[in-house]
């Protein structure tokens, strides 16, 4: 297996906005915040609190996570297979530190960010919506 150098590991991950599967940049983070706003709007309903800032202040942190791992866990998977093709296309070999940053970055990043957000958007909706209405 060969390692990168830091500056190759950057070069790397720069060149698989313009090669082949780049369409991933756009699909992956698509799917993760799709199911960002399924499991925001469902937390919404429950109650729960923002769920980012839950996890950096609440105890539990690893059952939180574990859980959005598992949610997200498809979009994690295309992404590792997409990624494992692409490397061997184009390095004829794979690194498994650039697999990690870019399944993690393009997936598993921004359903975590969103989620909390999407939560709190849709718990102002919700709280609209059950408001009554003066004649």
């Amino acid at each position: 297996m060969n390692i990168p150098s830091i500056p190759e590991f950057a070069s790397d991950l720069i060149d698989r906005l313009h090669g082949p599967f780049s369409f991933r940049f756009v699909l992956q983070p698509i799917m993760a915040a799709i199911y960002a706003i399924r499991d925001g709007v469902q937390d919404a309903h429950e109650g729960k609190p923002a769920y980012f800032w839950n996890v950096l202040t609440h105890s539990g942190r690893r059952a939180q996570l574990s859980m959005a791992w598992h949610r997200v866990l498809r979009v994690i998977i295309l992404g590792v297979v997409m990624d494992v093709l692409y490397q061997l296309i184009v390095f004829r070999t794979i690194h498994p530190m650039e697999l990690v940053v870019i399944v993690l970055g393009l997936a598993f990043v921004p359903y975590v960010l969103l989620r909390g957000p999407i939560n709190r958007l849709a718990r102002h909706w919700l709280a609209g919506r059950h408001m009554p209405r003066n004649p």
